[in-house]
């Protein structure tokens, strides 16, 4: 499937709003690193100072030693030079060695400042991007692409770096050494300087006009890199699928589309990017051509039109080398502009990123939450994804409490809204009516960090880090040791597998624990939450992977850690919720049902029709419920769908 580039672009709505980013890269992050930035420019204009004596001197060497004018320095009393040729050469070769010398210290110091600067920025924007990018509610994630997102905390900074580093290094060196080089022809001999800067204007007017036209061309390349990020990395994510399903050509394909995406859009900014600077070196060398002409009647004694005076020939030579390395800087400018839009666009989009508001705002007066007897209640609550009004409610008017200690069971059919209520108890969202408390505490009322320390949850969407088994079980509870991990691992059933790894518990799992069989990545997460040993438990079809025979073994440890503690479970295997002590039924996002096992049995209603489904009494059940299963089966192959559908 192929990419629109122009489809709206990932925080468009948000870089829309960001005024002046570069500027605001070196007011939040430039101060920090002055130091640096100071080292770097001062030893910028040293170096270049001294890499243009050479020239001057050639000429004064050229003119006096090796011709008839006297020799002198520039702030150098004439009684401190030598008067014999001998000496004047000398001197010479020694003033210009020691510039080489000095310079290449100054050039030594002058890299370190700016790559210590660029380095200690990118640094400092990849981590406050990462941070802030992490603190974002979980509808964040849900409609933006992986790939999209790894393309400005890798590439947009990389790119801030190379502007910060080579592009101001680039920048101040030859601006020094151009206004120095205008200097230097201007005292030499005015009328020939002004000859040998006729390109300036020329080359400044078709730099505005590239700018103008690169720059829409690199936001192109932005958006389309990102595509093809997120293409890549969802089909490396999803190889296993690709593979079984047979769909190699296929997927093969709609790369191809999304790369060719991209190349179309970068081709279009090179092609214009390597037309541009040899226009700019053709000006240049033109502009070097009329300096050499004019110069060179002007030394015979010719010199052309108005022009009167006369021309040494050491001056001739040094406006020759000046004009010589003034080719390359103004050509240069236009790598540096180019650098610059390119940053530009960058931070827009990490700005954008930064300036994105999150939907789940810490109270700036929340306390740490207390958790003494684990009394969770819902009182009213109501909750849809999406901030505008017409957004579609996930759930609606969920009331109900759980004394501490109780194990409360939700169950229903699928998407009937189970995970977002223990979503809204974690504070992954905010509910948009009623209230959520812990022992009384509204969840708004108490830090973020705090109350899901308090929290222990297990997803049936396992997900293991690269790393060790122990890493991964010692996950959030970094300070456990080996024993307390191991203990971890036999309560969860996991430690006999673990043992059988070629290296137990120093095992590498393999990115997203690929290595690790489903059951075996539950019920380490399982071991990860046991460990935490939290005041109130979540279990999210926390078995769902396991076996039969391995189930009724961890239920049995479960039932142990869960005795004393407020647990919550959702279950699509009834038997495991049997003996909770309140079960909550949910159907379409609302409670239809609460009650004992043995109650909700002798109702008949939604719960028994479940129970007779996984009792495999299917030719029992009435008709109605089997068409309402059948429209809730569409629905959510739908919904399903539309989200695959944005993700291409």
């Amino acid at each position: 499937m192929s990419v629109d580039l122009d489809e709206e672009e990932v925080f468009e709505d948000v870089r829309d709003r960001v005024d002046y980013p570069m500027r605001r890269l070196f007011a939040e992050y430039g101060r920090e690193n002055l130091f640096q930035f100071v080292i770097g420019f001062v030893s910028s204009v040293a170096a270049r100072i001294l890499d243009l004596l050479p020239p001057l001197l050639l000429a004064v060497a050229i003119d006096s030693i090796f011709g008839e004018q006297q020799y002198s320095l520039w702030l150098v009393p004439q009684s401190w030079l030598p008067e014999s040729q001998i000496g004047q050469i000398w001197l010479t070769v020694g003033i210009i060695a020691a510039a080489f010398l000095i310079g290449a210290g100054f050039h030594w110091t002058r890299n370190w400042g700016w790559n210590s600067f660029a380095q200690n920025i990118q640094h400092d924007v990849r981590t406050d991007t990462y941070d802030k990018m992490q603190r974002l509610n979980m509808d964040f994630f849900a409609d933006k692409q992986t790939g999209e997102l790894m393309s400005i905390l890798s590439n947009d900074v990389n790119r801030l770096e190379r502007f910060l580093n080579d592009g101001m290094n680039s920048f101040f060196r030859l601006s020094i050494m151009v206004l120095g080089i205008s200097v230097i022809l201007f005292s030499m001999n005015w009328r020939l300087a002004l000859i040998a800067l006729v390109p300036v204007p020329v080359i400044a007017f078709f730099t505005k006009k590239f700018i103008d036209v690169i720059q829409p061309k690199y936001a192109d390349v932005r958006s389309s890199v990102g595509q093809l990020n997120s293409r890549l990395e969802n089909n490396l994510g999803g190889i296993q699928v690709i593979k079984t399903a047979n769909t190699e050509t296929f997927e093969s394909d709609r790369v191809d589309d999304v790369s060719e995406d991209y190349f179309d859009a970068n081709w279009d900014a090179i092609d214009t990017r390597i037309k541009f600077f040899p226009g700019l070196r053709l000006i240049s060398g033109l502009g070097f051509v009329l300096t050499f002409v004019v110069g060179a009647f002007w030394v015979v004694g010719e010199p052309l039109g108005p022009l009167s005076g006369e021309l040494s020939s050491g001056a001739f030579v040094a406006f020759i080398l000046y004009t010589q390395r003034f080719i390359w800087p103004m050509a240069q400018f236009g790598q540096i502009i180019n650098m610059y839009q390119r940053a530009h666009a960058s931070s827009e989009r990490i700005f954008g990123l930064m300036d994105t508001p999150s939907r789940i705002v810490e109270d700036p007066d929340a306390e740490p939450l207390a958790v003494e007897d684990g009394r969770v209640e819902f009182d009213d609550v109501s909750f849809g994804y999406g901030d505008e009004p017409e957004a579609e409610t996930i759930v609606e008017d969920i009331t109900f409490d759980v004394e501490g200690g109780e194990t409360v069971a939700l169950v229903g059919p699928t998407g009937a809204g189970k995970s977002t209520v223990m979503k809204l108890l974690l504070r992954m969202y905010d509910v948009d009516e009623g209230a959520i408390t812990i022992d009384g505490t509204d969840l708004r009322e108490a830090t973020i960090p705090s109350l899901r320390q308090a929290l222990g949850y297990v997803s049936q969407e396992t997900f293991l880090f690269y790393g060790t088994v122990e890493e991964n079980i010692e996950y959030g509870t970094f300070d456990a040791d080996r024993e307390d991990i191991v203990e971890a691992a036999k309560m969860a059933e996991a430690h006999q597998f673990i043992q059988n790894l070629p290296d137990g518990y120093d095992t590498k799992v393999g990115e997203r624990g690929v290595k690790l069989s489903g059951g075996q990545r539950q019920r380490i997460a399982l071991a990860r939450a046991i460990l935490k040993d939290p005041d109130i438990l979540v279990l999210d079809e926390a078995t769902s992977d396991v076996d039969t025979e391995t189930e009724m073994l961890i239920q049995r440890s479960l039932d142990k850690l869960t005795a004393d503690r407020t647990t919550f479970a959702i279950a699509h295997r009834l038997s495991t919720i049997k003996d909770a002590d309140k079960i909550v039924v949910l159907e379409d996002g609302a409670i239809v049902e609460r009650g004992s096992h043995e109650g909700l049995l002798e109702e008949d209603g939604l719960y028994a029709k479940l129970w007779a489904v996984q009792a495999g009494e299917i030719d029992e059940l009435p008709e109605e419920f089997v068409e309402r299963a059948a429209r809730r089966r569409s629905q959510v192959d739908a919904d399903a769908e539309a989200e695959a559908g944005d993700d291409d």
